[in-house]
Parts: structure tokens; C-alpha cells; sequence
């Protein structure tokens, strides 16, 4: 029997291992992605949501991914392709995480984590949503450790699509601007970064003070 903290290391140990394998194959970009999505004729939408979501598991950075989207697709139909991807691969790593290290993580949690996981589950969806708003929260690792709390997968599924969907046009519109950055649409594209940036460090600061006064043990 394997115990809680080997599940979890053999966890972290596995999707560092898929990124690293990844990453072995060659430069990271759009370009790649695009590259190993071409040739497949009318399957091309399909294989792109597939590779996409698989790549999202092993830590493969979201925005490359939507750029290629753009690449691929052009704005249009490249971001509803992008976003469905990017859900499709969070609620795939989230289920890893949940199968493997939930209750790893119920056995081993301190009095402060056990409140912060309460607290996490019975605010899920915000919680969620302002981690894919925020800044520099990076998004596979949100996927996994979204997994070792008691939020729901549908309240998962429902706050990453509503919180990525920002940056899935953003990034796949700039894909699709590629070359012409000073398009309209690259152009907006980078006001929605902007905005997403400030607004998601506003709303997690507040989400994550919140969350410290919850977890806090009693006196």
C-alpha cells in the first residue's frame, strides 16, 4: 500500500516527467503545435481540441496553445476550439488529481490546510474563477490542485471556462495576428490582458486574505 505523501510525490514526479518528454521533442511554440496539427484535412479542429487537452494535462503553456489555435483557425473559430481545449485538458488533470491524491491529501493536512480545503469547496467557484483571473497563477498547476480539494468538477468545469475564456481570445486572437501585431484585433487582444491582469490581482488578493482568516485555527 502506497502511502499518502509517495502518492502525491509520485503524482507531482509523473507530470513533471510528461513535461519534461514534451519538451524533449523540440522548441515550445504555436508554430509546433500548428505543425503537428496540419495534414489532417476537415479532422483538423478535432485533433487540435484532443492534442490540446492532452498537452494541458503535462503542464504545456496554455497560451501557446491558443495562439496556435489562431494560427491554425484564425480568431473566430479558433477560440471557441481554444477554450474548449483548455477546459477539456483542466477537468482531465483535475480528475488525476482528485483519483490520485484526494484523500492522500485528507490524511496527511494540518488544521490550517484542512480549513483552507473547507473553505476552498465551499466557495469553489469563486475560488476558481479568481485563481484563472489572477496573474501569473499558472494554470495547470491550479487544474491539479484544484483536484485535492472538495470543489465539484461541474463548479470547476463552469469557473475555469468563464475564467479562461478571456484569455483564450486574447492569446488566440494574437495568434491569428501573427505578423501584424498592430491589427485591431491584436491590439485588442492586449487591452484584454491588461484589464484581466489587473482585475484578477484585485479580486485574488482579496479571495486569498479571506481564505487565511477562514483557515485560521480557532483560538
Amino acid at each position: 500500500m502506497i502511502g499518502p505523501r509517495a502518492r502525491l510525490a509520485l503524482l507531482a514526479a509523473a507530470v513533471i516527467a510528461c513535461l519534461v518528454a514534451v519538451a524533449a521533442t523540440g522548441s515550445l511554440s504555436p508554430q509546433r503545435v500548428r505543425d503537428w496539427v496540419q495534414g489532417v484535412g476537415v479532422l483538423a479542429p478535432l485533433v487540435f481540441v484532443v492534442l490540446s487537452a492532452a498537452l494541458t494535462c503535462v503542464l504545456f503553456p496554455g497560451p501557446l496553445l491558443a495562439g496556435a489555435a489562431g494560427l491554425l483557425f484564425g480568431t473566430a473559430v479558433g477560440f471557441p476550439l481554444a477554450l474548449t481545449a483548455a477546459t477539456l485538458g483542466a477537468c482531465c488533470a483535475f480528475l488525476i488529481a482528485r483519483r490520485v491524491g484526494f484523500d492522500a491529501v485528507e490524511q496527511i493536512a494540518g488544521p490550517r490546510v484542512r480549513g483552507a480545503r473547507t473553505w476552498i469547496g465551499r466557495r469553489g467557484f469563486l475560488s476558481v474563477l479568481y485563481a484563472r483571473l489572477a496573474p501569473g497563477v499558472p494554470y495547470s498547476l491550479v487544474n491539479y490542485a484544484a483536484g485535492l480539494t472538495p470543489v465539484a468538477l461541474p463548479t470547476f468545469a463552469a469557473a475555469t471556462a468563464l475564467g479562461a475564456a478571456p484569455r483564450a481570445f486574447a492569446y488566440t486572437a494574437l495568434g491569428g495576428s501573427f505578423g501584424n501585431f498592430g491589427s485591431p484585433a491584436a491590439i485588442a487582444a492586449l487591452i484584454v490582458l491588461v484589464v484581466m491582469a489587473l482585475a484578477g490581482l484585485v479580486l485574488l488578493r482579496r479571495d486569498v486574505r479571506a481564505g487565511r482568516r477562514s483557515a485560521a485555527p480557532d483560538a
